[in-house]
């Protein structure tokens, strides 16, 4: 598959793909690169979090409501 091709695609196939992506990275965690930058990310959400300050979804329902807005 090209770019163009995958330009081409409907957002369902391209969020598949992504998942299709995301689980072959992962199966493997050692060969993920340390990234500073999502370090950060995280703590500073952790701290949101602490603060109460964002709202949590059950992963199950989150899922649901990013694919409803794709189909």
């Amino acid at each position: 598959m090209n770019i163009t091709e995958l330009h081409n695609l409907p957002a369902i196939e391209k969020l598949k793909l992504i998942e299709a992506l995301w689980g072959d990275l992962v199966s493997d965690e050692s060969n993920l690169p340390n990234l500073s930058w999502h370090e950060t990310e995280l703590k500073e959400t952790e701290g949101k979090f602490l603060a109460g300050d964002i709202d949590v979804l059950d992963w199950q329902d989150a899922k649901k409501a990013l694919r409803s807005q794709f189909e």
